[in-house]
């Protein structure tokens, strides 16, 4: 069974101020993203992708825009976006961690 333990498992460096690590089965993918950059003064560029995504906000607060439309999450909180619609985030804390969920899998998140 796959598992991923956290104390056990080297994060991937995406940039100097964030991070990932990566659980995945055959169609469904689970990244815990850590963002190290907050608060962010303005919001991420929105993209999209053809991927349905479900993310939990684990640590910190969060704008996200979904189809141009912005609401503030905290810790506990989820969101949805279906395949090919616009969305991204924005920090609002200094340290943000995110679990996102995908499927298919994000086959450029493997190269």
């Amino acid at each position: 069974m796959p598992v991923l333990i956290n104390d056990n498992t080297l994060s991937e460096k995406l940039s100097e101020n964030l991070e990932r690590k990566l659980l995945y089965l055959n169609n469904l993918m689970t990244a815990v993203i850590e963002f190290n950059n907050g608060p962010m003064e303005n919001p991420e560029k929105p993209h999209s992708h053809p991927h349905e995504q479900i993310t939990y906000v684990a640590e910190g607060e969060i704008n996200v825009f979904i189809d141009n439309e912005k609401t503030h999450l905290k810790q506990g909180d989820l969101f949805a976006v279906p395949g090919g619609i616009l969305h991204g985030i924005q920090t609002l804390t200094p340290y943000v961690k995110l679990i996102d969920t995908f499927t298919p899998l994000r086959q450029e998140f493997l190269q």
